[in-house]
């Protein structure tokens, strides 16, 4: 992106107080206790299996191990995941982990 749309990016932001997930495509992630996750604003699911769910994000992975995991639902940009959640792991693009 341009110096001119990443200013015009935060400046339109800031005058019209939009969330920072929307305007930098991050992910939103809203968690419920260890049983209920919700992720929003992901590219795509990458792995799936009852111990880990690992998903694209478009700067890098997100990556949730637990037990007896469950996608509940998807919907366009919407993960639901159920189960017991132990951890989570955010990569970015650059990272070598």
């Amino acid at each position: 992106m341009t110096r001119i749309g990443r200013s015009l990016k935060g400046w339109t932001g800031g005058l019209l107080d939009l969330p920072q997930d929307l305007l930098s495509d991050m992910p939103r992630i809203t968690l419920i206790g260890n049983r209920e996750m919700i992720i929003e604003n992901h590219r795509g699911v990458l792995h799936f299996s009852p111990g880990q769910l690992k998903l694209a994000l478009a700067k890098g992975s997100l990556e949730i191990v637990g037990e007896d995991l469950v996608v509940t639902s998807i919907l366009g940009k919407e993960l639901t995941l159920t189960g017991i959640i132990c951890e989570i792991r955010y990569k970015e693009s650059g990272e070598s982990r």
